[in-house]
């Protein structure tokens, strides 16, 4: 049985939604993946077909929530001009419940000049700075 992956990123424009895609098609040899923008539905998609905004809200939250409680490790992707904020949230909460925490980062943009906020680097087990990386040390550390 795969171990499960709670994938935290950030899902705004259509070019983060391929990556993450992309990414989670690459993780499913390894785990099983949650995936919020498909395994629990966009806030803008629920709003576009008529749930008002509280519930929109209250059902994205739980379910992630739900989804992180039943994870092995999450996943964070820091690329960007800021890490997005809902991903350091999920982060946070996979730390305190004692979840595995692994990132990536390929960008070399960062908002502090000595590296990321010492909130995210502190909370993470490993940041790769490439796929490859990523890739080679979910390989070595999941069983098949």
């Amino acid at each position: 049985m795969k171990r499960k992956l709670y994938f935290a990123a950030p899902l705004f424009c259509e070019s983060e939604l391929k990556y993450n895609l992309y990414l989670r098609d690459k993780f499913l040899k390894f785990f099983d993946v949650f995936l919020p923008q498909e395994d629990n539905g966009l806030v803008f998609d629920a709003l576009e077909a008529g749930e008002n905004l509280n519930s929109a809200f209250e059902s994205t939250f739980n379910g992630d929530i739900a989804a992180i409680d039943g994870c092995d490790v999450l996943f964070i992707l820091l690329d960007g001009r800021s890490v997005d904020e809902g991903a350091c949230f999920e982060l946070g909460y996979a730390f305190a419940n004692n979840k595995i925490c692994i990132g990536l980062q390929t960008d070399s943009r960062q908002l502090m000049k000595h590296g990321n906020n010492p909130m995210l680097v502190q909370a993470l087990t490993h940041l790769f700075k490439s796929e490859k990386e990523l890739i080679a040390w979910m390989s070595e550390n999941t069983p098949l």
